[in-house]
Formats: C-alpha cells, structure tokens, sequence
C-alpha cells in the first residue's frame, strides 16, 4: 500500500513540468534509440540491393499491425490501470495488469499463422518482381512467426510506463535495439563466422532482440514494479476487465491499423503508376520520420498516465497544464525534424545508398511531405488526451478520415497527372483536414469532461 501512495504523490503532487519530463524523457530516449535501430536496419538492407529495400517496405504495412494491436491493447492496459491507481484501487490495477498481459500474449496468434501461411500470398498482391516477393516472404516469415517477442516486449514495456518505471522501460527498449543493430552486420552480411543470411539475418537480428526485450521485461516488472502484482496463481480471465480494456484498446488499434492498410495502398499507387523505386522511396521516409515521430509518441506515452491519473483524482489544473506543455514540446520536437526535412534532404536518401534515380524522386519527397510535421505533433498529442480521457473514438474516426478518406483518394488523383512529386502532397492535405476535426474533438471532450471537474 505504501507504494501506491509514493505513486501517488508523485503522479498528484510533483511539478507538472518535472513530472512530465520524468515520465517522458527515459520513453523519447528509448524510442530515440528504436528509431535509430529502425533507419540503421533498413541502412544495411538496402547494401544489399534496392529491391531487398522495396521488399521490406513493402512488408512494412504487416509489422505496423502488429505494432498496432500491441500497442493499441496497452493504451487500453494503460489507461484503465492508471484510473485505479489514481483512485487508490490497487486491486483493480493488479487485475487490469494481469489480464492486460494476458490478452497481449494471445494476440500474436494469429500472426505467427500469418507467417507461417500467407506471406508469399501477401507479397504477391502488391508485386510481381520475383526477387522482391522472395526477399519480402522471407523477411516477414521469420518476423510473424517469431512475433511473440515483439508482442510481450510491448507489454512489459507498457506495465512499466503506466507505473511510472520509465527508466527500466528504456531499458529494456534500449537493450533491444542495441543487440539489433549489433546482429544486423553479423548475420546479414556473415561476420565473425556466421554465415551470409541476407534479408533473413535482417528478421532474425529483429526477432532476437525482440525477445531478449521481453525476458528482460518480464525480470523488470517482477523485480522492480510494486504498483502491480503479476501473479497468475488460480488466474481465471476477468472479461469485465477485459472488455473495458478492449473498450479503450480497440480503437486505438483499428486507428494504429489504418496506417496499415493506408502504406499497403500507398505502395500500390507508386508502384502501378510509376515504379519499385518510388515504392523504396515512400519506405524510406517512414523510416526517417519514426526518428522524429517516436519521440512524440514517447512524450505520449508519459502523457497518458498523468491525464489518465489526475483526472481519476479530479485534479482539473494538473491535466491542463500537462496537455498544454506537451503539445509545446511535441511542436517544438517537428520544428526540428521539419528543418532537417527541408535543408538535408540529399544527405538522409543518402543512408540508404541512393542512386541518382532514387535521389530525384526522394529528395523532393521529403520536402513536400515535411511540410506537415508541425501540424501533427499538435493532432497527435491531442488524440493521446481523448485515450487517456477514456474516449479514443475521436482519434479513431480523426485517424479514418485523414488517411482512408483524404489521403488516398487524393494521392491517386495526383497520381493520375503522371508526376509523382504531385503524390507527396496528399500528406499535408490531409493533415489539414486532421487538424482541424482533432480541434473539433478537443473543444467538445474539454467541455464535456475537464471544465466540469471542481477547480483546486
């Protein structure tokens, strides 16, 4: 019980600017270094050749899906054990834990079927480049069937942050990102006596540091984390519990997942209308904007428990302030990563051994669509605030209309006039558009859930 209160006290009582710093700054730091694992990664593929890159965008569309059931079932874990913690039932936590990781470790089920099944189906609905479909089966192959990792590594990660462990969740996030980029070289290219493994040592180098991430967060939670209590003694699966973290989780799932079907489609518009290159070219950028959108997603990540947290306790001026300095931080953080967009262009296409036809589709590329990142460091602070209210329904539906209803329907009709450079526009079109109902949402969950909380 002691525990809880410290928990308490600080998520209640500390500095809001101190308090969110300490909450987010170990999660950026540690999503810094996944991003970094992320372009480092892809770096060495695309020494391989560039369709070995194009066959691993094009798988991209699979993993953001399992980044998205994983990470959308923890918000919903997250959300629901930092309201009990706030409001002091400290059994209630133990059981949002304990289901939480639960439903997270069932979720890779039908992943590792995925892989073990339909990856050379997958590949081929997108290409008919046979080097292209054979690198990306075996790439995705070894990372679906091997996903376990991946999934229990976010749940330990996540069990941790919604106590305020964030340091040991950079830990964990920083090991495994570290082991990765180490195996990368080692088995892609067969050094220090392994064998040449290609592509694959790529997925295997991914799934290993995966699952020492996760054995490391199992230790982490069991050692280190009073809050909650992950004893599955006599455990029997509480669906109250389950659901309301479903009820939470799965919208932000399907908004995580419409990013998904929105790269697949991507993919089929350049690759149809103009070539495999500009289909590397759209990958890379994914790659290059995770180093800056991550650490947004770790300032997130702090965010959501402190909402979450004060406003269990009614604490309306905690909640304000900490929105209000996040979205500061999160513009400042895209002001950065629009100039690097703007100035170097060249220098970042040229980590992933550019050719000179690659250059001249990418370069343009990532000026036009870096244009939007000020405009989604706001839209996507904001959506964390309707999770953390209970609600993520407006980001949801925010999230549907800014890449399924706008942004595709406009990259194929500027797809039509035979520039491809015309395609990169339908980015910051629809991020307009995202602004301006996330503005919408913000004003009406502000009325009808801060404002009628007692001012302190």
């Amino acid at each position: 019980m002691q525990d809880g209160l410290t928990r308490e006290n600080k998520m209640g009582t500390m500095p809001v600017g101190k308090l969110l710093m300490s909450m987010s700054l170990p999660i950026m730091i540690s999503m810094l270094i996944q991003a970094l694992y992320n372009i480092v990664d892809s770096m060495f593929v695309a020494r391989i050749s560039e369709d070995a890159l194009t066959a691993v965008s094009l798988a991209f569309p699979i993993q953001n899906l399992m980044i998205a059931v994983s990470t959308g079932t923890g918000v919903g874990m997250n959300s629901l054990l930092s309201k009990a913690l706030g409001a002091k039932d400290f059994d209630r936590a133990n059981r949002a834990a304990t289901n939480g990781l639960f439903v997270l470790l069932l979720s890779c089920v039908p992943f590792m079927l995925f892989g073990a099944l339909l990856t050379d189906w997958f590949m081929r609905t997108q290409t008919d480049i046979a080097h292209i479909i054979a690198y990306g089966d075996e790439y995705l192959r070894v990372v679906c069937i091997v996903s376990v990792g991946s999934f229990g590594a976010i749940a330990t990660e996540r069990l941790l942050q919604a106590t305020g462990k964030t340091v040991y969740s950079m830990i964990t996030q920083a090991v495994g990102a570290v082991i990765n980029i180490v195996l990368d070289p080692v088995l892609i290219f067969g050094l220090c006596g392994m064998p040449a493994m290609g592509v694959t040592g790529a997925a295997v180098a991914t799934v290993i540091s995966q699952c020492v991430s996760f054995a490391l967060g199992i230790v982490l939670n069991v050692c280190c984390n009073r809050e909650v209590s992950l004893s599955y003694r006599g455990f029997r699966p509480d669906g109250s519990i389950i659901g309301r973290i479903y009820a939470v989780g799965v919208p932000s799932i399907l908004m995580a997942s419409i990013g998904s079907v929105m790269t697949f489609f991507m993919n089929r518009i350049l690759i149809i209308a103009f070539s495999s290159t500009a289909t590397a070219v759209l990958g890379v950028y994914f790659k290059l904007q995770s180093f800056v959108f991550m650490p947004i997603f770790g300032l997130n990540n702090g965010l959501v428990p402190i909402v979450s947290y004060n406003y269990g306790a009614k604490k309306k001026k905690r909640m304000t302030r900490s929105i209000r300095l996040a979205i500061l931080t999160a513009v400042g953080i895209m002001v950065l990563g629009t100039l690097a967009f703007e100035l170097i262009p060249d220098k970042l296409m040229g980590l992933y051994n550019a050719s000179e036809h690659m250059l001249s589709i990418g370069v343009p590329a990532l000026r036009i669509i870096g244009v939007h990142f000020l405009i989604a460091g706001y839209c996507i602070v904001a959506g964390s605030v309707f999770q953390a209210l209970g609600n993520a329904l407006p980001s949801l539906i925010t999230s549907l209309m800014r890449q399924l209803v706008v942004l595709l329907p406009v990259a194929w009709l500027l797809a039509r006039t035979g520039d491809v450079n015309m395609v990169w526009w339908a980015f910051p079109i629809a991020e307009v558009m995202s602004a301006a109902m996330t503005t919408l949402f913000f004003v009406r969950e502000y009325r009808a859930k801060i404002r009628p909380l007692p001012e302190e």
